[in-house]
């Protein structure tokens, strides 16, 4: 990693198998769409009356991102980003299983956390700031990636904690996955992703959990 103070915790995930009976279906939509709704009334609860900039999660990424080279209040990290549309009354959108499950878990770590489709990425993979006019198609559109904190592999940038590049976009056919967390050094441990995202997945199955390769 070229940036300090970063750790980044990566976990691959395989979609759950989808059931011919339409009732489990629709239990695992139900459960899926009451774990979006208490990530984000647990949010709300949590930062009530707090100043969101105060909170120790956001002010180390706020700090990072500062030191990369990039204004952490114009290109806000999408944990702060998803944490701010809580806070306004809004629950986590429906997206996708895999990608709602990915922002549950950063709502409830307060960081980063970025899902990639699996066999997008090469080896080795490195953490670094973007340089003078590198940018990608991200999910909003071109995106500018001077000074911004990013991953990327031999083929180039493609993940930054603000949103992600299009190569590695998930999409309804999309099985198999890899979330990222980047967590601030030492003020979220490692240890915390897996165990929150064995909470989710428990209240809802909608993938699996592979063993590193």
């Amino acid at each position: 990693m070229e940036l300090p103070g970063w750790d980044l915790v990566w976990v691959r995930l395989t979609s759950a198998p989808v059931s011919s009976d339409p009732a489990d279906t629709a239990e695992l939509g139900q459960r899926l769409a009451a774990l979006r709704q208490e990530v984000s009334e647990l949010a709300r609860a949590a930062l009530e009356g707090a100043e969101l900039s105060a909170h120790a999660t956001v002010a180390a990424l706020r700090r990072l991102f500062r030191a990369a080279g990039t204004d952490p209040t114009r290109y806000r990290p999408s944990s702060e980003a998803l944490l701010r549309r809580v806070l306004k009354g809004e629950d986590l959108p429906a997206i996708n299983p895999l990608v709602d499950l990915n922002n549950c878990l950063s709502v409830e770590l307060a960081v980063p956390c970025c899902v990639m489709a699996d066999g997008t990425v090469a080896s080795p993979v490195t953490l670094r700031a973007g340089r003078p006019g590198e940018d990608y198609e991200s999910l909003r559109g071109p995106f500018n990636l001077e000074g911004k904190p990013l991953l990327a592999d031999p083929l180039g940038p493609f993940s930054s904690p603000i949103t992600d590049s299009r190569r590695v976009q998930v999409t309804e056919s999309t099985r198999g996955v890899w979330i990222v967390a980047y967590l601030p050094q030492g003020v979220v441990a490692p240890a915390a992703v897996h165990g929150k995202l064995d909470e989710l997945l428990a209240k809802a199955p909608v993938a699996r959990v592979e063993p590193p390769r």
